[in-house]
C-alpha cells in the first residue's frame, strides 16, 4: 500500500485529491500547513508520494520541497500551484520535485501521473 500526503491549506481541495486517491487504492494523510505536513512526513509510514501546494500560510515557496526531499529522499513530490510562473515551476523541478501542476487541475490526470511511477508493492 502506497500512502500519499496532501498538503494544500483549502479544505476542498484536499477532500477531493484523498476522494480520488484513496478510490484508487491509495493511502491519504493530509496536512494544511507545512508545519502539519512535516509531522505527517515523520509520524506516518513512509510515505511514496507527497503532493505540495506551493503556497502555505506558514512556508515560502520552495521550502517544504526542500525539506521534504531533504528528510525523505524516496517521496516523489509534486507541486501544485495557482500562481506558477514558468520560472518558478522550473525552478520546483531543480529542487526536487518530479513533476508540477497547474490549479485548476483534472483529477485523473494527476492520478494517472502518480500511477505511472508507483513502484510495485
Amino acid at each position: 500500500m502506497h500512502t500519499v500526503l496532501v498538503v494544500d491549506d483549502e479544505p476542498l481541495i484536499r477532500w477531493a485529491i484523498r476522494e480520488s486517491l484513496e478510490g484508487a487504492g491509495y493511502t491519504v494523510v493530509e496536512a494544511g500547513t507545512a508545519r502539519e505536513a512535516l509531522r505527517q512526513l515523520g509520524a506516518a509510514a513512509p510515505i511514496s508520494f507527497a503532493l505540495l501546494d506551493l503556497r502555505l500560510p506558514d512556508c515560502d515557496d520552495l521550502s517544504l520541497v526542500r525539506r521534504v526531499r531533504r528528510d525523505a529522499p524516496a517521496c516523489r513530490v509534486i507541486v501544485m500551484t495557482a500562481h506558477g510562473t514558468p520560472e518558478i515551476l522550473a525552478e520546483a523541478i531543480e529542487v526536487g520535485a518530479f513533476e508540477t501542476v497547474s490549479k485548476p487541475f483534472d483529477l485523473s490526470s494527476v492520478l494517472t501521473m502518480i500511477q505511472a511511477v508507483t513502484p510495485a508493492a
